[in-house]
């Protein structure tokens, strides 16, 4: 397997200082040697696994003298490559530094159905409809537009027309109780306010008579009070004597 990356990958012809001796390919991760030769960190730990020198100029080579070229890396990680999926239709280009971060969200990008026992891989632009229908899903909506979610055990027998109507029979029912409710609830404010209007009714004739007796003179007012008291007074010797 090779180390480095695919020609194909990148949008214009990489420089040739880019490739990679031993995979041809352009370095991935790329190490220098001692000797200045750059190649493959993956690519130059295999080749030194059977052979110890150089696979350029065949000097003797010790792995712990092998330096990481980073300045290299993010060169070539400012490269424009295509998309991973650009075959299925994915026209979006970018630098090779950020093609992991699109690909996770490239909608071309297969990806496998969430639900157990599927074994479908679909677009991730397309695993939601997917999954709408899926046979496998723990519930789906229902494909004539009902709005029904069903689960596996209620496919087979479901009716839109029932669930409909049950719905609507449902709705009736709770308009029918809050009627009943509102209606209960407007006889209380009724009564209560035809009370409410009585005792204003005998409000209102109690500051009548007071004020009446206000405004007579104060002989008139001790004479009406002292005559109130005489009938008071006699009111209650008769109902001694009785």
């Amino acid at each position: 397997m090779s180390g480095g990356y695919d020609l194909s990958l990148f949008v214009s012809p990489p420089d040739c200082n880019f490739l990679c001796s031993v995979c041809h390919g352009v370095l991935k991760r790329p190490v220098r040697l001692p000797c200045s030769h750059i190649f493959c960190k993956k690519c130059i730990l295999r080749w030194l696994a059977r052979q110890k020198t150089c696979p350029c100029c065949r000097k003797e080579v010790k792995r712990k003298r092998m330096v990481h070229v980073n300045k290299l890396r993010k060169t070539i990680g400012r490269l424009e490559v295509k998309c991973k999926n650009s075959e299925a239709g994915c026209l979006v280009t970018c630098p090779l530094a950020h093609r992991k971060g699109h690909q996770d969200s490239c909608p071309f990008q297969l990806t496998a159905c969430p639900n157990e026992g599927c074994s479908v891989q679909v677009p991730r632009g397309a695993l939601a409809e997917h999954r709408q229908h899926c046979q496998h899903g723990a519930h789906w909506r229902c494909p004539l537009g009902c709005g029904a979610t069903l689960g596996p055990a209620e496919r087979e027998h479901h009716n839109c027309y029932r669930e409909l109507r049950e719905a609507w029979g449902q709705r009736q029912e709770r308009s029918r109780t809050l009627l009943t409710c509102l209606l209960r609830r407007m006889r209380r404010v009724h009564r209560a306010t035809n009370l409410i209007r009585r005792q204003l009714a005998q409000l209102g004739n109690f500051l009548e008579e007071d004020g009446s007796l206000l405004q007579g003179t104060p002989e008139e007012t001790d004479a009406a009070l002292e005559g109130s008291s005489r009938e008071g007074l006699w009111g209650a010797r008769g109902q001694d004597t009785l």
